[in-house]
């Protein structure tokens, strides 16, 4: 059981970040990166509760989803802090 949920919690970081990355080489934009990780965390979170409430049966299964969710949010501000690391750098260059 510990097994599945491992393995769907990495599934669905890296769904998340596949399709970030999808939605920034859409727009050119890490910004927007950051967001749709920010964004799909959560929906993972919600879809991985319910699944966990699914198969545990258990109310407290739902902090499962949780934790998926934080996951994705402390992804999503690593992605933003080197969107901002990035932004930085380049005006940095612009300017020398």
């Amino acid at each position: 059981m510990t097994n599945f949920f491992l393995i769907l919690m990495i599934f669905l970081i890296v769904v998340a970040n596949v399709i970030g990355f999808i939605s920034y080489r859409k727009k050119e934009n890490l910004y927007s990166w950051a967001f749709a990780i920010f964004i799909s965390a959560v929906l993972f979170g919600a879809i991985g509760g319910v699944l966990a409430l699914l198969v545990i049966r258990d109310a407290f299964a739902i902090f499962y989803g949780f934790q998926i969710g934080q996951y994705l949010l402390i992804n999503s501000v690593i992605v933003l802090f080197i969107a901002i690391l990035m932004t930085v750098i380049r005006k940095y260059n612009r300017t020398t």
